[in-house]
């Protein structure tokens, strides 16, 4: 992980201890005294000396060195000098860049030459949702090499630090451009909303639960895949199905639901972990060395 503009140890790590990252397995590059460019042999090296499988560089903008990054001849024979050192170590890099404020396709929202958006072979557009100030979209704008991903929601806030909040059908100008509230609201999202409404209380009858779902708009299909998201258990009490929240979070054990589907203990969509922070190990600045 490389970053040109925070601070590893005020800001990085703190970052990645808050989410419970195990700091031995991520490395950087000391480029106090000789700073580190794309086409640095160091990158590669460290790459193959610590076997890693993700390298991060943040921000796309701090690592051009002498060559011209708003110029197509001088971005291109640099990342595909890059790129060539992701084939041979089969190790993927990100490069996270920033917008430029001003309106438009978001194409063209870059900084530098529009070679660089041209040279990635996937590129993900992260923007704010205007609905809700915590929560960030990610839309699958470029994939030449498989099929797009739906664009995904996640949030960010002081109670449950990072989580995944579902689908959308936002696109990336809308994202960009504080529009993407003409876009339907998520499907799953209201209907998990929905589901942990209605349980917030207790078990209820499943079939008492989809016939509010219907009145509400909510198809069955929906319904069912934000319980499972939600892993929610089906009961079978004196020949009636209930739905109840799961304890915490924490899916139970095997359970069969009045539709014949099981849900196995532990399957269930990502939930924020907290750890204890005290067990993490110090981070240092040191080539070749855990942070």
């Amino acid at each position: 992980m490389q970053n040109g503009e925070d601070s590893i140890n005020r800001t990085i790590k703190p970052r990645l201890e808050k989410l419970g990252a195990d700091c031995e397995k991520i490395f950087t590059i000391d480029d106090d005294d000789v700073a580190l460019t794309y086409t640095d042999k160091r990158i590669e090296k460290t790459i193959i000396e610590t076997k890693a499988k993700l390298v991060i560089i943040d921000p796309v903008q701090a690592f051009w060195g002498k060559a011209n990054m708003n110029a197509a001849n001088g971005v291109r024979p640099v990342l595909k000098q890059l790129g060539a050192v992701a084939e041979r170590t089969g190790c993927t890099i990100i490069l996270v860049g920033h917008l430029r404020k001003s309106g438009g396709k978001s194409t063209y929202r870059g900084l530098g030459s529009i070679d660089i958006f041209a040279a990635a072979r996937s590129v993900l557009t992260v923007g704010r949702a205007d609905t809700d100030s915590n929560i960030r979209i990610i839309v699958h704008q470029k994939s030449n090499l498989a099929p797009s991903g739906p664009a995904q929601t996640f949030g960010l806030d002081s109670v449950n630090g990072f989580y995944w909040a579902g689908e959308t059908d936002a696109t990336a100008d809308e994202v960009m451009n504080g529009k993407q509230h003409a876009r339907p609201e998520n499907k799953s999202t209201v209907a998990q909303i929905f589901i942990k409404s209605i349980l917030q209380n207790g078990a209820v009858p499943s079939a008492d639960i989809l016939e509010m779902a219907v009145a509400h708009g909510i198809a069955e299909k929906t319904l069912q895949r934000a319980k499972s998201e939600l892993c929610v258990y089906s009961r079978k009490v004196n020949g009636v199905w209930y739905w109840e929240l799961p304890i915490e979070g924490v899916c139970g054990e095997v359970v069969e639901d009045e539709h014949g589907q099981n849900f196995q203990d532990g399957h269930c969509s990502p939930v924020t972990m907290l750890v204890d922070m005290t067990t993490l190990p110090e981070m240092e600045i040191v080539e070749g060395e855990v942070l």
